[in-house]
């Protein structure tokens, strides 16, 4: 076998066609059994021109002539299917005749493998995104249900270590006649009043630096204390429960449901941690809660009922009334007090823009 023979079958083997062409007329002056392959049915004529549909026979002279080098991108329908051939174009001269060498090798494979690499690109770039939204859905859900600091834990370790806070101070508070109006009312119009009050009610605890802890149907309790400590803590549930007394009342003037609450604000110990495994929850137990409770039920409508430890802490901020010794379910005979809204209070600045929000 001839050294022509070889290389030909060389070129075949890794899929590269060869042409020669007069640099002057750009005719065909040869080609090899692979570029016939792919372009003998355009061959007749033995021009360039012919053979690639809508090439630039300018701009390839203008670029031989300036550097010698030319190269394109030709795509060619073959049969069913479409062949995207990398044409590269050199000048030379050969016994002084100018000739262009032309080699063009079958690129089609790399083109779609690129698309798909794109697209595969495209798809994990989208399900990224997809994954950041809903890891900050999750998260923001989670905020929703336990502090920060708690949640924090969580994420780092998977479990979250059960803490006992002592002192803090829990305000327990639920709404009159609920059930009769869920009976009366149309559910979604119950719903949606009962999330624009806690909205409201999650706002102005905020700003007093309380953390709710959950809303069991028409009770929302929040503490201040938590997980931080906090030295004013018992003043931080008063100003809060009078703010809700306040929205509330303010609400009222201009709504047809009239919602009516009953508040009891505790101090003492509680213990916080996340319950449950596939439902779960952050939580709060302990006295504390317990006397919160127990202080809502003796509470007369859009009243705030507070124990005598609460009122010592407070007497010099705030004006209260005592209401007597009461037997309290679960704890000794206590002293309970009614916290009025007074513009004594240290911080009744007007913090009304909250009620109006």
């Amino acid at each position: 076998m001839s050294i022509e023979a070889i290389n030909e079958q060389l070129l075949r083997a890794i899929g590269v066609g060869v042409g020669l062409l007069d640099r002057k007329t750009f005719q065909f002056l040869f080609q090899n059994d692979m570029f016939e392959d792919w372009f003998g049915d355009r061959l007749v004529s033995g021009k360039l021109e012919d053979v690639f549909d809508g090439f630039d026979m300018e701009e390839l002279a203008t670029a031989l002539a300036e550097s010698g080098r030319y190269t394109a991108e030709i795509r060619h329908r073959k049969k069913r299917r479409q062949l995207v051939i990398a044409a590269d174009f050199t000048a030379t001269n050969e016994a002084g005749q100018d000739l262009v060498v032309l080699v063009c090798q079958n690129i089609t494979r790399i083109r779609e493998l690129e698309s798909m690499i794109d697209s595969y690109s495209m798809m994990v770039e989208r399900n990224t995104r997809e994954i950041k939204r809903e890891k900050e859905q999750v998260e923001k859900l989670l905020l929703n249900i336990m502090p920060r600091a708690v949640y924090e834990e969580y994420k780092a370790f998977g479990v979250v270590t059960p803490q006992l806070y002592d002192p803090v101070s829990v305000l327990m508070l639920d709404f009159v006649g609920f059930s009769e109006m869920v009976a009366a009312a149309d559910p979604s119009v119950t719903v949606t009043e009962l999330n624009d009050i806690y909205s409201a009610f999650d706002r102005i605890g905020e700003q007093f630096g309380c953390e709710r802890i959950k809303t069991i149907g028409d009770a929302y309790i929040t503490v201040a204390g938590l997980p931080d400590p906090t030295p004013d803590h018992a003043r931080a549930v008063a100003n809060t429960a009078l703010r809700f007394v306040r929205y509330l009342e303010r609400r009222n003037e201009s709504h047809p449901n009239k919602w009516k609450c009953r508040i009891g604000l505790a101090t003492g110990a509680v213990v916080g941690s996340v319950v449950g495994i596939q439902k779960y929850v952050y939580d709060i137990f302990g006295p504390a809660v317990n006397l919160a409770t127990r202080l809502q039920d003796c509470s007369e409508p859009m009243q705030i009922t507070i124990q005598d430890e609460i009122e010592k802490a407070l007497r010099d901020q705030f004006d209260m009334v005592a209401m007597g010794e009461r037997d309290i379910r679960g704890f000794d005979r206590q002293q309970i007090w009614r916290l009025l809204d007074s513009k004594t209070s240290a911080t009744t600045t007007s913090s009304e823009e909250i009620s109006r929000s």
